[in-house]
């Protein structure tokens, strides 16, 4: 059964997996983990299994200089078994706070944004 499907996040609507045996408890389309809080948009810089790696800049003030330095973020991202086939390294993909699913996994895999060959 190969067929998209939608899940309402906030007013959008984002297609975010396709239906298949999704067995997966930490899933947060098939499963039971609610997705709430904080949002972040980052290029997948590493990928695991059942796991993925999102880093982006962001801009901090530095109250010293009076100025303000970029800085970068890695984020460990849950990515469930529906979706492994749709995210690669480098796309841009957004993540979202769920409930601590272990020491470093606090976010869920949402929906891929770009492809690696449309950011270059």
């Amino acid at each position: 059964m190969k067929k998209e499907i939608k899940k309402q996040i906030g007013k959008e609507m984002n297609i975010v997996g396709t239906l298949q045996n999704c067995e997966d408890k930490n899933c947060s389309v098939h499963g039971n983990l609610k997705v709430r809080g904080r949002t972040f948009k980052g290029i997948v810089i590493k990928k695991f299994h059942k796991r993925i790696v999102i880093e982006f800049e962001r801009m901090i003030y530095v109250k010293k200089y009076e100025r303000y330095a970029k800085s970068k973020t890695k984020i460990h991202a849950r990515l469930p078994d529906c979706m492994k086939n749709l995210v690669q390294i480098g796309d841009l993909v957004k993540v979202q706070e769920c409930r601590p699913l272990s020491k470093i996994i606090h976010f869920v895999f949402i929906e891929k944004i770009k492809n690696n060959e449309e950011l270059k």
